[in-house]
């Protein structure tokens, strides 16, 4: 059977799944490809979910030449003997650039001369938010857009049409499994199928998990989900009722779903849930995060087990998210507050340093009284409700 991620790329805009936002007669994005007028931009979002076939898809509607760069191993010199080449042509090439957070400055350098002349259409990919990694003059000449996982119905729509061209069956549970263990990812989907079909042409849940053991990302999975799972773990944890909560960590354990999946869930319920009350235990859900990372199963599961008894018996506190929540509602909603210019850097006008005065003095924070943290006084908390106070007296 031939490589079906390549037999099945989508060839024009309106075949691509899961970005209506981009792929839509009424989007920005598609209007701009179809006038023929796309600005140099930048991919972003997770593993197969089509940003190379989006790059060659608009080199093949504007006719244009393509040539794909991997930014892991790309030399500047490539960048100039592209341009060198084109130089007098009127048909400007299409430049694709995997991994493109990756590119150096200087190679980044080379680049914004000729976006800036339109000597080529830049195209940029990568897994993260280039934002952070491309510099500011990259930036201001180029466009960012977002390619987000594919829905369970997309990655549907794709295995129906793979099911009219090649043949083979599939059972129920392997179905559900192939689509959920996917975690959004055409490519995925694509490459376990291929593969399966060729130990069987009946596809199995058995012979997915003996190509795939667990999920690839975040579990989702169908209607008995591995985010209601996760849920339930995390409402038992919350609650301190430790076997329910080690209940549900097994099945999502059974059910395939990688460790640091159920890690970051455990990470943030140990500060939207515990905070304060009991500090340790983010350090404690952090280095288990940490661990299962080096670590795969079977042995994380005694490392997510830990995790999950102390978090269940931990004293909880829901301050901190309250406060950073009341916070952020206050801050899009109201008028925003002069900073006083008792704080004001570089030369700040009447400070008055604390450590000058055993630790604390009474001055003006903010332009007016507000309040928005209040303490559980539970725990932990409790003590460093004391601490304020002493620190004030």
């Amino acid at each position: 059977m031939d490589n079906l991620s390549k037999v099945f790329r989508p060839q024009k805009i309106e075949d691509l799944l899961g970005q209506d936002h981009l792929c839509s007669e009424n989007s920005a994005f598609f209007k701009l490809l179809k006038n023929k007028n796309i600005p140099h931009s930048f991919f972003y979002g997770p593993p197969g979910t089509g940003k190379t076939t989006m790059a060659k898809i608009v080199a093949k509607e504007l006719d244009a030449p393509f040539y794909i760069l991997d930014a892991t191993s790309l030399k500047v010199e490539q960048f100039r003997k592209i341009f060198a080449t084109h130089k007098d042509s009127f048909l400007k090439p299409v430049i694709f650039i995997d991994e493109v957070h990756r590119l150096s400055k200087t190679q980044q350098e080379v680049l914004l001369i000729p976006m800036e002349n339109n000597d080529a259409i830049i195209i940029g990919a990568s897994t993260e938010n280039p934002y952070f990694s491309l510099t500011a003059g990259i930036r201001s000449r180029s466009m960012l857009f977002e390619f987000k996982s594919l829905k369970l119905e997309d990655l549907e729509i794709l295995l129906k049409r793979v099911q009219t061209e090649v043949n083979f069956t599939i059972d129920q549970d392997a179905k559900d499994y192939l689509l959920g263990s996917s975690g959004g990812d055409s490519r995925a989907l694509l490459n376990l199928l291929e593969f399966a079909t060729k130990v069987d042409k009946h596809i199995t849940l058995k012979n997915l998990k003996s190509l795939r053991p667990t999920m690839l990302k975040d579990g989702v999975s169908s209607d008995d989900t591995h985010y209601n799972l996760a849920s339930a773990m995390i409402k038992s944890i919350r609650g301190s009722d430790i076997d329910a909560a080690l209940y549900y960590l097994a099945r999502l354990i059974d059910g395939g779903e990688s460790p640091d999946f159920i890690a970051r869930r455990l990470v943030i319920l140990s500060s939207e849930d515990i905070g304060n009350a009991n500090p340790n235990a983010l350090n404690l859900a952090n280095s288990t995060m940490q661990a299962v990372l080096k670590i795969g199963y079977p042995e994380s599961r005694i490392i997510l087990s830990q995790c999950v008894i102390y978090l269940a018996s931990s004293p909880k506190s829901n301050s901190a998210y309250k406060a950073i929540n009341a916070v952020q509602k206050y801050v899009e909603n109201e008028e925003k507050l002069e900073v006083p210019d008792n704080l004001k850097s570089p030369s700040p006008k009447g400070y008055l340093y604390p450590h000058d005065t055993g630790g604390w003095i009474e001055q003006k924070y903010l332009a007016q009284e507000l309040k928005f943290y209040n303490s559980c006084g539970i725990g932990f908390e409790k003590t460093l409700d004391e601490w304020v106070n002493k620190i004030k007296t």
